[in-house]
């Protein structure tokens, strides 16, 4: 199956190759930037380094007329002999009179939301480091064929992923790592989780955008896949020897992804100094793990509501913002894992002082049940247009029940030095 996938996709980016030979011949133009950064985190409970990361990100552009190219490989070193390599994006765009084609493995950003993904969902998350990286790092490249047509002030985007791609998770070992706890010892099936490339199997996007100096919103539709599998559970049994009774040996745990019906929209508007935002997205066909590992499976089908509503002002060069996101689960059963309502507040305060060289921020995600939050202040100096420095905490509070409260022994201080080219 894996052979089957990497095959595909080597085919792909062949094809990419041959398409722009003649834009090369044609001596287009190339362009090469990039950044190098080092990331270095230490936590505050037992003084661990808990990240130390040196990152070279490049970005490759070859234009032409009517075709362009881009390749973005990004490289990570973390400790001293740790490599992992990344083609983030590697993509051949088409222009045409009235309509647009990109081809090939791309990051697509949906949505008005900030920090939080509702109709944000075609390119699947890098989640081993929670909500930590930034936004154009935590989305993963998706192999796909995108369709921009323009008519007037409107926009359709239509969207083809052969491939499947979901969401990473942190593994054993990492600090983000919480697995739940199984009342008896758990093996896996991972013989389901794997999704072939094929025509049955690949995912639709559809979104419709209009552009007015009042208003912007969008609506979208999507058949895809849930980016994160659920667990289904079965009961593994003996017989004791003595009693004759059956006796709870072990778990056999099988992940599996679902399909999913996603229907949605955001807004826009700007209302004298304020923009007013929101985002709404209908979730149907998704499975959710009960509360109680031993139930029959362990999972329950229910269609669930995510939006937000958002506020943003400013004034000279202070930015102020504020969300509030609600996740609403239709026909609750009170034996599921998550809760029937989910509210969640963000809060955003930037100032940029000493002529937009040094930048004070201030973001958190606050969960409003548990009262846990997760708070990032940050400081960042520009140098020059290139060489910046930023001081930043992530810090973890409140209830362990809570999305964020879980993670407060990771709370951490960290500095940024980035340089880019």
């Amino acid at each position: 199956m894996k052979k089957t996938i990497k095959i595909f996709k080597i085919n792909l980016l062949a094809v990419l190759l041959l398409l722009t030979g003649q834009m090369v011949l044609a001596q287009s133009t190339i362009g090469i930037d990039g950044f190098v950064r080092n990331y270095t985190g230490v936590q505050y409970n037992n003084g661990d380094i808990n990240m130390l990361q040196n990152t070279l990100n490049l970005n490759f552009n070859l234009m032409g007329d009517k075709m362009a190219l881009k390749a973005n490989p990004l490289i990570y070193l973390y400790d001293i002999d740790s490599f992992d390599f990344r083609m983030r994006e590697i993509y051949l765009d088409m222009y045409f009179n009235s309509f647009d084609i990109r081809i090939g493995k791309q990051q697509i950003v949906w949505g008005k939301a900030d920090g939080v993904f509702i109709t944000d969902i075609v390119s699947p998350l890098n989640l081993t480091e929670f909500l930590l990286p930034d936004f154009d790092e935590i989305r993963r490249g998706v192999y796909a064929v995108k369709f921009d047509f323009y008519f007037g002030n409107s926009t359709l985007e239509a969207i083809w992923k052969p491939v499947y791609a979901g969401n990473e998770l942190p593994g054993p070992g990492s600090i983000w790592y919480k697995p739940p706890e199984f009342p008896a010892p758990p093996t896996f099936d991972r013989s389901k989780e794997i999704i072939n490339p094929s025509l049955e199997n690949s995912e639709a996007y559809l979104k419709y955008s209009f552009t007015s100096s009042a208003i912007d919103f969008d609506l979208m539709g999507a058949y895809t896949w849930d980016q994160t599998p659920s667990m289904f559970v079965e009961k593994q049994f003996a017989i004791d020897t003595t009693t004759h009774n059956p006796v709870l040996t072990g778990l056999l745990i099988t992940p599996e992804h679902h399909r999913l019906y996603v229907a949605g929209g955001s807004f826009t508007s700007t209302i004298k100094s304020f923009v007013l935002r929101g985002e709404a997205a209908y979730y149907n066909g998704k499975y959710f793990q009960t509360a109680d590992p031993m139930a029959e499976g362990a999972l329950v089908e229910k269609d669930y509501l995510h939006y937000v509503v958002g506020l943003d002002y400013g004034v000279g060069h202070l930015k102020l913002s504020t969300q509030f996101i609600q996740k609403y689960i239709f026909d609750y059963d009170d034996n599921m894992d998550e809760d029937e309502v989910q509210n969640t507040m963000t809060f955003l305060g930037r100032y940029d002082a000493m002529r937009e060289t040094l930048h004070l921020e201030l973001f958190s995600y606050v969960g409003l049940k548990y009262g846990d939050a997760l708070i990032r202040p940050k400081i960042t100096y520009d140098f020059s247009d290139a060489f910046s420095i930023l001081l930043g905490s992530n810090i973890f509070v409140g209830d362990e029940r809570g999305m964020f409260g879980k993670y407060q022994d990771n709370s951490m201080i960290y500095t940024k030095i980035k340089y880019n080219f």
